[in-house]
């Protein structure tokens, strides 16, 4: 299989339609794929190709042909939802399991950074709430999104294995709420779930917010999704305590926005926070930003949830005093 570098990425484009390639640069790409931008004579692109082994220490596989799987999903979803809300995909590349999109707008930025640099603002936390909140409440129990999507093999090998699997096998006292949390997500299975819905994957461009990476969609259990999300703003709380309050406002303001038609999903929201907030202490993707005494809080705050499941977002940052 061809494997797609910076190097090779000009004559690749140009194959595949893309000529006059220009200012071809890596992108981020995480731990499981390789990510390259270039200009075009169709406009800035971005090419996507998985990794079959991910850039950690431990060893961590997952099949490359989510590629494939992501770039149906954006097609697919992009008829769910307003237009720019998810990029346009340009081009798939079956054989190697490659697939490029149109680029997010040049002063994009992901809330990720925007958030630990101290720009936290509640109207983007919306509009992660209102996009996630479409996209379930337009597949939900909609068998023919269940017929595209209701494998979890990958799911289960880039976020179930390391982050609950990995974390319960080195504490037994987890065990039972950790594969419980496994269990749900295959029992579950009503609607479309993104499984990354992290700030890193939620681009902020003037007014507007664009999702991406969808690596490990799958047809399961979307308080997967909103333990995620609500996760990732109690994580950065913790590193920034200073700011704890204003990322608790982003919270309640996702969850507004997410409209939840069903009782069910704020029990199990919970259900999942404190299990993926055992995760980015102890399993295979820790938090990079946490330091030794900021991991420390951040695991007392877990097993907090896990003892006590909140009944409200004032609850959950109330786990951090």
């Amino acid at each position: 299989m061809f494997s797609l570098s910076v190097d090779n990425a000009g004559d690749y484009l140009a194959s595949h339609g893309f000529g006059g390639s220009r200012d071809i640069v890596a992108l981020g790409g995480g731990v499981s794929n390789i990510v390259i931008a270039a200009a075009t004579v169709h406009g800035r692109v971005v090419a996507k190709q998985a990794l079959e082994k991910l850039r950690v220490e431990a060893d961590w596989r997952s099949r490359p042909d989510r590629a494939l799987r992501e770039a149906l999903a954006l097609q697919e979803v992009a008829k769910i939802l307003p237009p720019g809300r998810v990029p346009e995909v340009l081009l798939v590349d079956s054989e190697n399991c490659i697939y490029a999109m149109r680029s997010a707008p040049p002063d994009s930025r992901d809330w990720k950074t925007l958030l630990l640099r101290g720009e936290v603002d509640p109207r983007v936390a919306a509009q992660a709430g209102e996009i996630l909140g479409q996209i379930v409440h337009n597949t939900w129990l909609r068998p023919e999104w269940r017929a595209r999507f209701g494998d979890q093999t990958v799911f289960d090998e880039l976020r179930l294995d390391p982050y609950f699997r990995f974390t319960a096998s080195r504490f037994p006292e987890f065990a039972a709420h950790l594969e419980k949390l496994i269990a749900d997500c295959r029992d579950r299975a009503v609607a479309l779930v993104h499984g990354d819905w992290s700030p890193k994957n939620l681009l902020v461009h003037g007014e507007q917010v664009t999702a991406i990476d969808f690596e490990v969609v799958h047809f399961g259990n979307p308080s997967f999704d909103t333990g995620f999300l609500i996760n990732h703003l109690l994580l950065k709380s913790i590193h920034r305590p200073e700011l704890a309050g204003a990322y608790e406002v982003c919270a309640s303001e996702f969850w507004r926005a997410y409209d939840p038609r069903e009782s069910w999903l704020w029990d199990a929201t919970m259900a999942q926070l404190g299990g993926l907030l055992l995760a980015r202490v102890a399993g295979k993707s820790p938090a990079e930003y946490l330091t030794g005494p900021q991991k420390v809080v951040a695991w007392r705050c877990a097993q907090a949830i896990v003892k006590t499941p909140p009944g409200s977002i004032r609850e959950v940052w109330q786990c951090l005093c």
